[in-house]
């Protein structure tokens, strides 16, 4: 079987066992980073601020990342931590005091570290990105002989609880929202405080099929190798994410589906990214007219616009033409690979995917009457304009939008 560094010349019929025997992480794997992780989320709920000179609440720690949505990569042992803090009480504040609670947990985890016995405890902190003179995240790698020869890396968070208790169909009030554009929009932070919706980025995920999952492992390797071979930024691998379970969504909906006409749809959507526009609808939609009008902002941009389906603020399509650019001639040449090719040396087919996602909806429904969404269905001008065609959404709008 190929090792990691030859998905290219994997043959179609064999990406499931590549996926399986190169990507996903053994149960040992999970076994110590979950130890680890623990370990750190103990000390942050438990530990962390007692004796600090001001009362600090920690409501509660969030795992995020990869390790959270359950599409970690084998050996790549890394954790995402968002501590929510009582004491951060708007998005103003997590701007304006995050240092103060990163410095904070750093000092409070140096002197844990000293605490601990018989070097029970190895904390090697990461150095501060210098363009940052306010940091919004604290990055640290972890070993110990609780989880021996296996070093975890770390990325700890300070946020504000902007949502509360969140249940299993949590969906947030849309006054959540209307304060978050308007801090956004007023100073320029759009994408700032996609940590405080960790969450439901999580569950987003989380929830899908294991088979999607493991697609999604495939995407994020093959993002690996683009990145290593073109170096540079890149597009955000979220964005990666995110289009697969779009590509997913819209084409198959199945627990079971053939991977390679998964994985050769989502490089399809890579190169066509000049006229992509996804977004769901989860989580906010188009029935309070100060988010309807932001939404439609956001949806006007030049493409490829891809809104976080719990941030409408984060457009991760954005603001790397180049990065889409040589990300989609890399898939390009990634199409007449081997991984493509069926056993008569003829290419896999790809997705079709459904034409009801041009009108911005999955499935017809009878009341169309709660809102309306004005839209073009002509990719070549990507700005919208008074002669936009008028088209109605559904009333409990599921899924997202695209032009191709």
């Amino acid at each position: 079987m190929p090792t990691t560094m030859d998905l290219r010349t994997t043959r179609a019929k064999d990406l499931d066992r590549f996926i399986e025997d190169q990507l996903l992480p053994d149960t040992a794997f999970r076994t110590e980073v979950k130890q680890a992780i623990d370990l750190i989320c103990e000390f942050l709920k438990a530990k962390c601020f007692q004796g600090a000179p001001h009362p600090v609440r920690v409501s509660k720690v969030v795992k995020g990342g990869s390790s959270g949505k359950g599409t970690a990569l084998r050996g790549r042992s890394d954790a995402d931590l968002v501590v929510f803090l009582t004491n951060l009480r708007s998005f103003e504040e997590q701007i304006s005091r995050r240092g103060e609670f990163i410095a904070e947990i750093r000092k409070r985890l140096e002197e844990y570290q000293l605490a601990s016995s018989n070097d029970e405890l190895h904390i090697r902190f990461e150095p501060p990105n210098p363009k940052w003179a306010n940091p919004r995240v604290l990055s640290f790698v972890l070993s110990s002989p609780r989880f021996p020869g296996r070093m975890v890396e770390f990325d700890v968070l300070p946020a504000h609880d902007a949502l509360g208790q969140v249940t299993k169909n949590y969906r947030p009030d849309p006054e959540i929202y209307i304060r978050l554009i308007k801090e956004c929009t007023s100073r320029n932070r759009e994408g700032e405080f996609s940590t405080c919706f960790t969450e439901l980025q999580k569950a987003f995920v989380k929830c899908r099929p294991t088979k999607l999952k493991s697609l999604i492992r495939l995407v994020k390797h093959w993002y690996q190798l683009c990145k290593q071979k073109l170096g540079g930024p890149l597009p955000a691998q979220y964005a990666l994410e995110l289009l697969t379970i779009y590509a997913w969504e819209n084409g198959s909906g199945q627990n079971l589906f053939n991977t390679a006409e998964g994985f050769k749809t989502v490089l399809e959507l890579v190169v066509d990214h000049k006229q992509l526009c996804v977004f769901w609808t989860q989580y906010y939609d188009f029935k309070n007219s100060f988010i309807k009008n932001y939404l439609m902002e956001q949806l006007g941009k030049p493409r490829p616009v891809i809104l976080d389906p719990a941030d409408p603020t984060g457009n991760l399509g954005g603001k790397n033409p180049e990065g889409w650019r040589r990300l989609a001639q890399e898939a390009k040449a990634w199409m007449s690979y081997p991984c493509f090719r069926l056993w008569d040396d003829s290419l896999v087919s790809s997705w079709c995917l459904d034409e009801t996602a041009m009108w911005g909806y999955r499935k017809p429904q009878a009341d169309y009457e709660a809102h309306q969404v004005f839209w073009q269905c002509e990719h070549r001008s990507p700005h919208p304009g008074p002669d936009f065609p008028r088209m109605t959404a559904p009333q409990d709008q599921q899924s997202w939008c695209t032009v191709l």
